[in-house]
């Protein structure tokens, strides 16, 4: 496939995501962790425009100035921006201009595509692939939260469900000896910068479910007085628990004594055979220590992930997200891509339904706070 068809795959592939959407659905940002939907079709370009378009495309001409303010998310570099808090605030540019805009750099990219390409260059468009599909994932779990918390419950798409069941729901354990083990990225394909400095780690003896934690499963820990017993929780945990009323996973509610989920379908029964989904590490700590297990390391799910099926959900791991040994940042605005977020955050390995086809690898560092649960997260136990 060549530079320009994989370019329009990705692309074509954002719009595909918003094309069930209403107008008034692209605008909203009910909490500060979820974008408005046009915002993310505008940042994408953005990345293309700043990082590719303006300084290798000579007689590239920026579509609008002002929207170097409206679409930066967090580059520091680049200047100053709209704070996330108001991306919600923009009821300008209009979802029109914003795919106007992604038509005039996209053909741009394809014309500016067509010359011999520098390392550098290749490298910034493969990132922003990357990063578009990054953005891709956000979209499907944002548009869930903007549809989950409409009190209507509408559905995103009536045939499009991310709630595939597990093939098994028994706990089965996969023993993995100790020993020294290669963790990080090895190859010639694309990695992220915080997936590099390929080391050793030390493992002892460990064992690892062979599957995900089910509903099933988790309502046995809700009906067990799971959200109501201190000793299975973090102090942080805890007083995150009670100051939010946590009660259930997020989307759950009980409705006559029945409990009922948001799906991309609307709302439907919690489906028992499904693995648990849109929970906290918070939620996932305390599930494992109410089980008498734990979470595994990231170092341990890389070893193991070989030997299980993974890409449901987003598995929280005991890790923090920490650099490698020999990380540096890139210079310049792409350094701030991943290296400062090192901090305050816990590591999320595997990939979810929601991740974009061909975007996972073993490798995959994703990272959140630990009270973060509007994306696909889930719970594999190890001991």
């Amino acid at each position: 496939m060549t530079f320009s068809e994989q370019y329009i795959q990705v692309r074509k592939h954002s719009e595909q995501i918003c094309e069930p959407l209403q107008t008034e659905d692209y605008v909203v940002q009910p909490i500060v962790d979820v974008s408005p939907p046009k915002w993310h079709l505008g940042h994408t370009t953005w990345f293309f425009e700043t990082f590719i378009l303006i300084p290798f495309h000579k007689e590239y001409r920026v579509y609008n100035a002002e929207y170097n303010y409206v679409f930066n998310s967090y580059y520091e570099t680049i200047g100053n921006r709209v704070i996330r808090t108001d991306r919600g605030n923009l009821s300008r540019p209009s979802v029109s201009d914003i795919y106007a805009y992604r038509s005039y750099v996209d053909i741009a990219m394809r014309n500016f595509l067509k010359n011999e390409l520098t390392a550098e260059v290749k490298a910034l468009f493969f990132l922003g692939l990357n990063h578009e599909q990054q953005h891709q994932e956000l979209l499907l779990t944002d548009i869930k939260y903007i549809l989950g918390n409409n009190p209507l419950f509408p559905a995103y798409r009536a045939d499009e469900t991310i709630d595939t069941e597990l093939e098994s729901t028994l706990l089965e354990m996969i023993s993995i000896k100790e020993g020294i083990y290669e963790i990080g990225y090895a190859g010639e394909g694309f990695c992220f910068d915080n997936e590099l400095g390929r080391h050793k780690v030390y493992l002892q003896d460990f064992s690892i479910s062979s599957t995900l934690v089910s509903n099933a499963a988790y309502l046995e820990f809700i009906e067990d007085g799971g959200y109501t017993n201190f000793v299975h929780w973090h102090a942080d945990g805890w007083d995150w628990v009670n100051n939010n009323k946590i009660i259930a996973p997020m989307y759950w509610h009980l409705i006559d004594g029945d409990w009922f989920t948001y799906t991309f379908e609307g709302l439907k029964p919690v489906n028992l055979k499904a693995a648990v989904t849109h929970i906290s590490y918070y939620e996932a700590y305390a599930f494992a220590s109410w089980c008498k297990m734990r979470l595994p390391t990231e170092f341990e799910w890389e070893i193991a992930a070989r030997k299980f099926k993974w890409g449901y959900r987003w598995e929280w791991t005991e890790s923090a997200y920490l650099p490698y040994p020999g990380f540096s940042k890139a210079p310049g605005a792409i350094g701030e891509y991943n290296g400062k977020f090192m901090v305050n955050q816990k590591v999320l390995r595997g990939a979810s339904e929601a991740t974009p086809p061909g975007h996972g690898r073993i490798t995959y560092r994703n990272f959140f706070q630990p009270y973060l649960r509007w994306q696909f997260t889930g719970i594999r136990l190890a001991q």
